[in-house]
């Protein structure tokens, strides 16, 4: 496989998890691109535009024919890309990012496609840009369909969706998208369907596994105290005591990444007031920022939030900032680590983020969740073995 628009690997790390070797990515931003290239040491990564990279030549270099490489997978910008955008050019650098992954897969040409979005993206422009985009992969030759699937039902610890575009060039996209494994309280608050088709993967079983809570992803990580840095590699708290805590342990040493950013006296004294699963609301009117003093009670639920140990996390979105959402710790005063960001996301310990710690945060936010990565990818390998097209080795 080849990752385009790779960030820091989250989605390259789930493929990998699942079988795919990758040979290639590219990702524009310097820092992931070093965290990708540590993480993933034997891959070929770009650090250019992907608009300045000749594709026939990144195909050459990899001493692949066209029609041998398994999947190309990424996460392009595709707002630019429908024909109903509202101003059309070419000068439109999203709708270069767009039809700059499509050079990769006509020259690639390979068994599978992979592309990953927001769900916004179902109804901006009311589907017409999903439907362009469907329509360019059919048009390479390509049978495309598209999903959106909530990764908790995959043993993601949080409340997060993507869109999930696939194609084939052999095979019923429509079989690729991965079964539930786990039941997970839900709530659909976006457009979810397209084309006349709700496209929300739903659980079909009754008998599935309980749903990841916070607990069960970060109980076993060492306790800290409002800014405490202490070791760069740091002991378990306890021995892994679920198989999500066994999973993301497998190849670590320790503990990286895991330092408690400092928080102010003002927000000291708000957690005080907020128990697990409160809010805002908990705080008294005295010590909320000035802004939330006019706010109604039932808006902004996520902010300041401690989070419910047995419960689901808040997305993990580029900055574990209180003021954005539910990112206190659930009996620890202080928020979320890059470690404990990262353990919601699912990615596992050995996994090492680079740069500041705002650009850690960064990286882990904007990341797709290995283990939701991991259930496509092995959907994928199926659908491609069953199409008895080779795997490319």
């Amino acid at each position: 496989m080849i990752d385009l628009f790779a960030g820091a690997g989250g989605l390259s790390e789930g493929l990998r998890e699942s079988g795919f070797t990758s040979l290639y990515a590219n990702e524009v931003v310097e820092r992931y691109s070093e965290t990708f290239r540590a993480n993933h040491p034997d891959v070929l990564v770009d650090n250019r535009d992907v608009r300045q990279v000749d594709a026939s030549q990144v195909r050459e270099q990899l001493g692949l024919a066209r029609g041998e490489l398994s999947l190309i997978a990424g996460g392009p910008p595709c707002q630019g890309f429908s024909v109903n955008a509202p101003v059309r050019s070419k000068d439109d650098y999203r709708n270069h990012l767009f039809r700059d992954f499509l050079r990769f897969v006509d020259e690639f040409l390979p068994t599978a496609v992979l592309i990953e979005n927001v769900p916004g993206l179902v109804s901006f422009e009311n589907g017409a840009t999903l439907a362009a985009i469907i329509q360019a992969l059919e048009e390479l030759g390509y049978n495309a369909d598209v999903r959106i699937l909530y990764a908790p039902l995959y043993g993601v610890p949080q409340t997060r969706w993507r869109t999930i575009i696939l194609g084939f060039l052999d095979g019923d996209p429509r079989d690729a998208f991965p079964n539930p494994t786990h039941s997970a309280p839900m709530r659909v608050n976006f457009t979810s369907t397209f084309r006349g088709q709700n496209i929300v993967v739903m659980p079909a079983e009754n008998d599935l596994k309980p749903h990841t809570s916070v607990r069960d992803a970060i109980g076993d990580l060492p306790a800290l105290v409002n800014g405490e840095s202490g070791d760069p590699v740091k002991e378990y708290a306890s021995p892994a005591q679920n198989l999500y805590q066994q999973r993301l342990r497998s190849r670590s040493t320790g503990v990286m990444n895991h330092e408690a950013a400092r928080l102010g006296q003002v927000n000291i004294e708000r957690l005080q007031h907020i128990p697990p699963g409160g809010n805002w609301t908990n705080i008294p009117t005295e010590l909320l920022p000035a802004g939330m003093k006019r706010a109604r009670r039932s808006d902004h639920t996520k902010r300041y939030g401690r989070s419910l140990p047995d419960a689901l996390s808040s997305t993990i979105l580029t900055k574990c900032d209180p003021h954005w959402g539910a990112y206190f710790h659930y009996s620890q005063d202080r928020i979320f680590t890059v470690r404990e960001a990262a353990r919601i996301q699912s990615f596992p310990d050995h996994y090492l983020f680079k740069g500041s710690r705002i650009e850690q945060y960064e990286q882990v936010g904007n990341a797709v969740p290995p283990l939701l990565a991991a259930a496509v990818g092995a959907s994928i390998r199926a659908t491609i073995a069953s199409s008895r097209l080779p795997l490319a080795v």
